[in-house]
């Protein structure tokens, strides 16, 4: 909770975390996996977009969808949504990140089975393929493919 008795931003980033892990479980891949695999989703990047306020004990749903991923699956963008039980939307956390080998600490494809069971997650309306550029040191840089026309992705009025 903040200051003001709302749900703190980090609550938010640990509710969507929280149903990505859940999902994988649920789909044959709980964390003594990833530990197994030495395997993990890291995220680079989460924007949070606030539309109402959660208070404490709320009870609320999270949505879980793909908005983007390379035709390998190493990295991708991902949304949660966080919906109050009124069906008002609470807030939107979009997340950019990838499969990390915690052995090697680099970025990699997630083996076929993950794979597999990452493209189960819904994907979004307007849901593009990455492409994964490499700059002069080896390093990628996300791109989202050329589309010709961006569609509007429906919002959920409960």
């Amino acid at each position: 909770m903040d200051f003001n008795g709302h749900m703190a931003n980090r609550a938010y980033l640990d509710l969507a975390a929280d149903v990505r892990l859940a999902f994988f479980a649920e789909h044959g891949f709980p964390p003594s996996e990833f530990r197994r695999l030495a395997l993990g989703p890291v995220m680079r990047k989460d924007e949070l977009e606030y539309f109402r306020e959660v208070a404490l004990h709320e009870l609320v749903t999270v949505t879980y969808a793909t908005l983007a991923m390379s035709a390998d699956g190493a990295r991708f963008v991902v949304e949660n949504e966080v919906w109050a039980a009124r069906g008002e939307r609470a807030a939107t956390i979009r997340s950019t990140g990838g499969w990390l080998d915690l052995r090697a600490r680099t970025l990699v494809a997630p083996p076929a089975a993950l794979l597999a069971v990452f493209q189960q997650v819904p994907r979004a309306p307007d849901f593009v393929e990455l492409l994964v550029a490499r700059d002069q040191g080896g390093a990628a840089a996300l791109e989202r493919a050329p589309r010709d026309e961006r569609a509007t992705r429906p919002r959920r009025h409960d």
